[in-house]
């Protein structure tokens, strides 16, 4: 039988890791090195690359014969009911400007359900972590969501997306909408970094479209150990490869229509 919690500690342990090589090559790193993926605005670096493969040889000793999905391009095929999926820097734009929240992000599946999630903010050095019924962590304090019930007592987080911009005008509706019902608006520049601070109360909810698994994975996941909700923007479950997400405590099921009823005109 998996030990998911003996798992989720090494995964820590791995992160803390791998966060530190990333901290090390932020400090003089070579914008040169930036590369154009597909999609405008869309970078990535030796870093994330770098990282990608540490995170790939340490999870495959952890975990022999589960498949990966990671976001540089690591694919391979499970030999058993376990998938990891991986992205080793979330937030490259902000990283190759020195601009914080930055984080490596990896996800457990279990039968294409996410089992364990670690996110890692690497400058503040927080780990938020979870595996399924052992509840919601960070740096080892038990997290919560946040117990605002209101939309006009909340603050929320979202990202734009760097394609399907046919879609731009609902979506800045939508925006415009929660402007005028909530406390504010904030766009971190990663997806992983905002689901650990709805996670933590920090945020009450998080919305975004054009998501990939690896931006989503393991931060909706801890979402859910901290007593929150995660949706598509239909209000179904399919977060995980539907592209877009909904996420919060209290307010989401409120936050979750408005979009709905918007996004669907």
């Amino acid at each position: 039988m998996t030990d998911l919690k003996k798992i989720e500690e090494q995964v820590v342990l791995l992160t803390d890791e791998v966060g530190e090589f990333i901290r090390t090559e932020s400090k003089n790193f070579d914008k040169s090195r930036v590369e154009q993926k597909e999609g405008f605005n869309n970078l990535v670096s030796y870093v994330d690359k770098e990282s990608e493969h540490r995170l790939v040889k340490a999870l495959t000793k952890i975990l022999p014969g589960a498949g990966f999905i990671g976001e540089e391009g690591t694919s391979i095929k499970s030999t058993n009911e376990f998938t990891w999926v991986i992205d080793p820097l979330d937030g490259t734009t902000n990283f190759t400007h020195g601009l914080p929240p930055f984080a490596i992000s990896i996800g457990l599946l279990k039968q294409n359900r996410p089992v364990l999630g670690v996110v890692y903010e690497v400058v503040q050095k927080e780990c938020f972590h979870a595996s399924v019924g052992n509840g919601a962590w960070c740096n080892n304090e038990r997290i919560r969501i946040s117990p605002i019930q209101l939309l006009s007592e909340s603050l929320l987080a979202t990202g734009f997306p760097y394609y399907q911009f046919e879609k731009m005008d609902a979506y800045l509706a939508i925006i415009r909408t929660f402007l005028d019902k909530t406390h504010g608006i904030r766009r971190l520049g990663s997806a992983a970094v905002d689901l650990a601070y709805v996670a933590c109360g920090r945020l009450e909810g998080f919305f975004e479209y054009n998501l990939n698994p690896w931006d989503v994975a393991a931060g909706g996941f801890i979402v859910e150990e901290a007593g929150g909700k995660v949706t598509d923007f239909k209000g179904g479950p399919d977060y995980l490869f539907g592209r877009e997400l909904v996420a919060g405590g209290g307010v989401q099921p409120e936050m979750q229509k408005i979009i709905h009823h918007i996004w669907s005109r």
